[in-house]
């Protein structure tokens, strides 16, 4: 029997029924049949190994794709567990997923230890085993057999009683065999480099009442090159850590009196904000918005009208109530119930719309204590929230305008590297969602046909949509190849209905409006966090806090170094001057280590001719300039980048 298999390029091969992925990579080349490492049919990713018996869409994927990477990694995670049961015969194995680089996998050692010191002979035995060329055997195995293999191990038995029978898979790889969905890689032999790169504890089921298990990270790779790379990149990851550099630059702190996960801002990091917010402003300005402020608190009645109690409640800290009865107040989980109380305020026309009311709110969240990290998870941050409330037929261009202002911003600060997630409901879990079908499908229309026209490269997951609506997420990859979520916009129908809210249209009728929920930086501090690891604190002009330092060459010429300052800041430009009693050349090398993108130096022959001695940082010496000249030359810079 003949079937028809249609490829990405839309060009359909007939085959035998019962043809492999990897017949299929065969037939297209040879080449692509070496660097095979999964396939997606019909929308499922699978095994290379598994027959194809139907007409299907396939699609194959290598390394070069984050499917490819996830089965080799995924794939991994068994090989590493079966390194584990060697030396640890006795360990009880819980879970082994893919993450975003590489894989972990949950162990319960039943009170031995397991620390950085075991890491080698680990590794030695992961890579003997791929070595060996284990292939990976799926087998469809009954309720019944799955709980006897595991009936001494309470964790995937746990995991086997939430399983339908006839839905429950094993797979075998060399005398490993695991309770997994899959998919996996043909044969190990194609791994040729892995390391263990740390362990950390992990409650079962993250749930803090349940037992404390090891989790063991990996990653894993197909050439040793790529392994060497991978190192280089984690240990300049470490040299532009956040925390560290945040801490030497004097942008931030934090104090376990004040409490944990409530950043103090410095003055350096404070300009750092106020600059960001400053140009976002003017953006938004330039875009039809109005700002607002809104308090830090709320009535926890708020919060039940908007849904946020019910879906977040656990996640907020908890009510304060104050001295009358009934009354309760909540630290503002979001700022945009408070808005649409805004909206609200007063009767509102058609001819109002689109209203965009924007503001930088502080709000708070309660995170566990392990979770928190730096600026990037905290508990009080200020988004740059702003909603647009308009009319049905202007939600796609308001979209598209919200897109453009995330465009922007990733110019300026020229993050290269993203791709836009559109994020919807899950197609067989709609009870987490409010709306009606007829609402998610309207919006998630209007979220696809708005990215198409913007020409946006895009990926779309499915469970993903916040409650009240689908939203798009941008991904942004930094310096350093790493992923982060940058930047969102939502389209919600739900939160105008809950609040009631409506306008008077053109026929006098009243009308819902729709909601856009938008933050180009999600957040001020975890936006700060990604930009001094993406920059290593080597901030672009415009936004450095600190963007001259004048050097004076003895006491004598401190007064004509102030001036230089004034004048500078003056126009506009960010300046200090280090008048210690320092030889120059300490002084040059402390700003090149303090990140000062200018510094100018002045002495005798300066303080003669009004100018000074330019010198930019990792360039040096530029001559010397007027002081006009000077503030010209760095205006001009700034424009630039700003453009």
């Amino acid at each position: 029997m003949q079937i028809n298999i249609t490829l990405p390029d839309n060009s359909i091969r007939n085959y035998e029924s019962g043809v492999t992925g990897l017949g299929i990579a065969q037939s297209i080349s040879e080449g692509l049949a070496r660097v095979a490492l999964a396939i997606e049919v019909n929308g499922n990713i699978q095994e290379l190994n598994r027959t194809i018996t139907e007409d299907a869409a396939i699609r194959i994927f290598t390394w070069n794709d984050d499917e490819g990477k996830k089965t080799l990694w995924h794939s991994s995670a068994h090989i590493m567990a079966e390194a584990i049961l060697f030396f640890y015969a006795d360990a009880l194995l819980t879970i082994g997923p893919p993450v975003e680089n590489g894989f972990y996998y949950d162990v319960d050692f039943q009170g031995k230890a397991f620390g950085s010191d075991d890491f080698e002979k680990i590794e030695k035995k992961f890579l003997e085993l791929a070595k060996s060329g284990e292939t990976f055997v799926r087998k469809e195995v009954s309720k019944a057999e799955a709980l006897a293999v595991y009936a001494g191990n309470p964790y995937k038995t746990e995991l086997i009683e939430n399983l339908e029978d006839g839905s429950i898979t094993f797979y075998y790889s060399g005398n490993f065999v695991d309770l997994c969905r899959g998919p996996h890689i043909p044969n190990s032999n194609v791994i040729k480099a892995m390391k263990v790169t740390a362990t950390a504890g992990a409650y079962w089921r993250a749930n803090q009442a349940n037992k404390m298990l090891t989790r063991i990270y990996g990653i894993s790779f197909l050439k040793q090159k790529d392994l060497d790379e991978y190192m280089m990149r984690i240990e300049e990851a470490k040299k532009r850590d956040h925390r560290r550099v945040g801490q030497e630059l004097e942008l931030f702190a934090f104090s376990e009196k004040v409490g944990k996960g409530l950043p103090l801002w410095l003055p350096k990091g404070t300009r750092l904000r106020e600059t960001l917010i400053d140009f976002l402003k003017k953006v938004q300005e330039a875009y039809g918005y109005q700002q607002v402020v809104t308090p830090h608190i709320g009535s926890k009645q708020l919060y039940e009208t908007s849904g946020h109690w019910e879906k977040y409640g656990k996640d907020s800290f908890q009510p304060i109530r104050t001295p009358e009865e009934g009354e309760e107040f909540m630290l503002k989980p979001m700022n945009c119930p408070h808005h649409c109380e805004i909206f609200a305020s007063r009767p509102r026309s058609y001819k109002e719309l689109p209203l965009r009311l924007a503001e930088f709110g502080t709000v708070y969240r309660y995170e566990q204590s392990g979770e928190l990290h730096g600026l990037t998870r905290v508990r009080g941050f200020t988004q740059d929230d702003a909603h647009i409330f308009c009319r049905p037929d202007q939600v796609k261009e308001e979209f598209k305008k919200v897109i453009d202002i995330v465009l922007y911003i990733f110019k300026v600060l020229d993050f290269k590297e993203y791709v836009a997630q559109i994020s919807l409901r899950d197609p067989d879990n709609q009870t987490k969602y409010f709306g009606t079908d007829e609402q998610w499908e309207i919006a998630q229309n209007a979220i696809i046909e708005a990215t198409a026209e913007k020409g946006l490269p895009t990926v779309t997951e499915l469970g993903e949509a916040a409650f009240y609506g689908p939203k798009l997420d941008f991904m942004v990859r930094d310096a350093l190849g790493r992923k982060w979520q940058l930047g969102t916009i939502q389209v919600d129908y739900q939160l105008p209905n809950r609040f009631e809210l409506e306008y008077v249209g053109n026929d006098n009728q009243k009308h819902r409006p729709v909601m856009i929920h938008r933050a180009p930086f999600g957040s001020l501090e975890r936006f700060i966090a990604v930009l001094i690891e993406h920059t290593g604190g080597d901030f672009p002009l415009w936004l450095t806090p600190e963007q001259v330092v004048v050097m004076t060459i003895g006491e004598k010429f401190e007064a004509y170094g102030h001036e230089v300052v004034n004048i500078l800041k003056n126009n506009g430009i960010r300046a200090i001057i280090d008048e210690r009693s320092e030889k120059i050349g300490k002084k040059i090398r402390d700003a090149e280590v303090g990140k000062y993108p200018y510094m100018l130096v002045v002495g005798e022959k300066e303080m003669e001719n009004r100018a000074v001695s330019v010198r930019r940082r990792k360039e040096g010496d530029l001559g010397t300039k007027t002081i006009a000249e000077f503030v010209e030359f760095i205006q001009a810079e700034i424009a630039e980048q700003l453009k």
